[in-house]
């Protein structure tokens, strides 16, 4: 399924946390919290100002990002969970 956001919408892939702390321990998964890492998917076309003018986005699909922790909303396309946030909501990105 090909799934475009509208707007300033972003859609994105979380990265996957580490399954092992540095001395060696092993997480459970009850214990993992959820990455605040990702990697965006697809982007909207951006925002508009009053005067109609399009804003263009700051991120492209493939840049890997830093966003809130409680930011997006979760989403599940073709098996995979997404989030779908705002660009105001990611922090910066990954260089």
């Amino acid at each position: 399924m090909a799934f475009k956001p509208l707007h300033d919408r972003v859609l994105v892939k979380r990265v996957e946390s580490e399954e092992k702390t540095r001395g060696g321990l092993i997480i459970p998964d009850s214990a993992k919290e959820k990455p605040a890492q990702g990697e965006v998917v697809a982007v909207g076309e951006g925002a508009r100002k009053d005067s109609g003018e399009l804003i263009a986005p700051s991120v492209k699909a493939g840049d890997r990002i830093l966003f809130g922790k409680w930011s997006g909303t979760e989403v599940t396309l073709d098996g995979q969970e997404l989030l779908i946030m705002k660009e105001s909501d990611i922090l910066g990105i990954i260089a």
